[in-house]
């Protein structure tokens, strides 16, 4: 096995993929800084389920809604230089939260600029697997995105610091902790050669006009919008639900979160082997049959953190099984596409701390919000099993496995810029 992953390793640059996956981490630990601190934050503003709901929500939005533009400047200034650009609003970001917000507005203008972490996603991705071949993206996209660790991180370290120092200070570390990453970034990262810059914009944002684009960001609303969405949220249901403290609430969604990034990268790798379509099916029937399961075991807190442990692996391997047919899809443009991808599936995490805080507040339970989840999944894999028919017809093997030649999406784009859909 050691010797299976030096021969991986020495199939592209090593040093850029652990930058990636380093920035990533940091950004992934920013993003989700306010669901870590929420139920601090709800009780110093009073907020209601509701209000709680939309400032947990709006991170996630603005996150997903900065991919695109982000992934968009990666490709003309390359992603490498990208990722310092964002780094740095990152650190300005974290200085207005430790200096201005003072109301809940300031909180909802401080959610929006947590965003700027979550629009770090598809150039993470791209940039540390753009050296690999395609018969190895999978596991080089499932290393990088392993930083979703970071979001474990948070949950675990920033309220103990929020205890200590105050909620707003945790803004002021985080700040100058962004600097790690940069300084990484800087020294080590190379850009990859695998982007096509012959290529124009309306080749570039052609996948936006396709419908394999729109399957794979809605099925990605499950996977990833489910992971940071249950992140963002947990929190604040274990310390209202079960009546844990509030370090306790960051421990306990640590477990899942942990799980959810650690098995990513056996989701890529797992679907390099067995295929992205195979691994999918399972990933979403096991998501929709656990986050039913959790609805309706709130009265235990040993089962649901169990519960939520097996749905977080089945989301993090999920996330990792997706990224691993994006490369196949469009080759040259992965970090568009995959950008893409990431902005409308990451909407679908939006989604759960609002169906959730308005269950609560409307209903008295959190149960709905679970169900009304699992029944997009059941629904999500109904229409990837319907679709990939024609993706294991024309660019990918049975099950999602990688072709050895991979010609198919370049046909499938240039008869969508024909029909003048592509700009």
């Amino acid at each position: 096995m050691s010797t299976r992953f030096k021969t991986f390793l020495s199939s592209g640059h090593s040093p850029t993929l652990f930058a990636a996956f380093l920035y990533f981490t940091f950004s992934c630990c920013i993003w989700v800084l306010n669901g870590a601190m929420a139920p601090f934050i709800g009780e110093t503003f009073q907020l209601t389920p509701a209000q709680k709901g939309l400032m947990l929500s709006i991170p996630i939005i603005a996150g997903a809604l900065m991919r695109f533009p982000l992934g968009i400047l990666a490709q003309y200034i390359g992603r490498k230089n990208a990722t310092l650009v964002e780094m740095g609003l990152i650190a300005v970001a974290m200085l207005f939260g430790f200096f201005m917000v003072h109301s809940f507005n300031d909180l909802l203008a401080m959610g929006v600029l947590l965003g700027i972490a979550g629009a770090s996603f598809g150039v993470a991705l791209s940039l540390g697997s753009g050296s690999f071949p395609p018969q190895n993206k999978g596991l080089a996209m499932g290393l990088v995105g392993a930083g979703n660790v970071g979001t474990a991180l948070s949950v675990l370290v920033a309220p103990p610091l929020a205890q200590w120092l105050g909620w707003q200070a945790v803004y002021g570390v985080a700040a100058v902790a962004i600097l790690v990453p940069m300084v990484v970034m800087m020294v080590f990262a190379q850009e990859p050669p695998d982007v096509d810059s012959h290529a124009s914009l309306r080749e570039h944002v052609a996948c936006l006009f396709e419908k394999d684009g729109w399957a794979f960001s809605l099925i990605y609303g499950i996977t990833f919008g489910g992971f940071i969405g249950l992140i963002t949220f947990l929190p604040s249901y274990y310390y209202d639900q079960f009546g844990v403290s509030k370090v306790q609430a960051g421990q306990l969604t640590m477990l899942a979160a942990f799980m959810g990034a650690a098995v990513r990268v056996m989701g890529g790798w797992i679907s390099d082997r067995w295929g992205g379509v195979n691994t999918l099916t399972v990933v979403l029937l096991v998501a929709a049959v656990t986050l039913a399961l959790i609805g309706f075991s709130a009265g235990s807190l040993a089962v649901t953190t169990l519960l939520l442990i097996v749905c977080f692996a089945a989301l993090g391997a999920g996330n990792g099984a997706l990224f691993q047919l994006v490369p196949l899809r469009w080759p040259t443009t992965t970090a568009v596409a995959g950008s893409m991808i990431g902005e409308i599936g990451a909407l679908g995490g939006g989604v759960v701390p609002n169906a959730m805080g308005l269950s609560k507040q409307y209903f008295g339970t959190y149960l709905w919000g679970f169900v009304l989840f699992s029944v997009l999944a059941l629904v999500m894999l109904g229409v990837m099993r319907f679709m990939q028919i024609r993706w294991t017809r024309t660019w990918a093997e049975k099950g999602g496995r990688a072709r050895t030649t991979h010609t198919a999406p370049v046909v499938d784009r240039g008869r969508a810029l024909r029909r003048g859909i592509g700009g």
